[in-house]
């Protein structure tokens, strides 16, 4: 069983419940129990700080959508659409067992190939990473940190 740990990220006041021996969490966003995996907990704090701290709305924020890449079905972690519908920002979650490395890097680039978003953010929790991607010049630049909702100011 999964126990919660302090990320690198704001608490949040989770509502966790258990059965049997499973830890639950509950997703605002898809409405139901989860299981509380090490990766549902990085996914689940980091999508409450695109919503509390960077101010992307609810409505806007699509998790574990699926895509096709080279036949084969795989799952966005975080995916945030701009008020036109058209994908602004991927984040891919990762336990924070896991080491943010090229490998995650080419996972995310992969998934991009068919997004095409602005910001690209990778994190375990404890660690996270943000590009800025430029098509018109193949170019990106680590950020600091994920901007806030510009769409969101009007």
């Amino acid at each position: 069983m999964f126990k919660p740990i302090p990320l690198n990220l704001p608490h949040y006041p989770f509502k966790l419940s258990q059965k049997d021996d499973v830890v639950f969490i509950f997703d605002e966003l898809r409405k139901k129990d989860l299981v509380l995996t090490p990766e549902e907990w990085v996914r689940q704090h980091f999508v409450q700080y695109l919503i509390h701290q960077k101010k992307y709305p609810k409505t806007l924020i699509k998790l574990e959508g699926g895509l096709k890449l080279n036949r084969l079905q795989k799952r966005t972690d975080i995916l945030i659409f701009d008020k036109a519908g058209e994908p602004c920002v991927l984040v891919e979650c990762k336990s924070t067992m896991v080491k943010i490395d090229q490998k995650v890097f080419d996972q995310a680039a992969r998934y991009n190939m068919i997004h095409k978003v602005k910001y690209l953010v990778v994190s375990n929790g404890l660690q996270h990473y943000c590009c800025a991607l430029n098509y018109d010049s193949n170019t990106y630049q680590f950020l600091e940190e994920l901007p806030e909702c510009a769409f969101n100011k009007d």
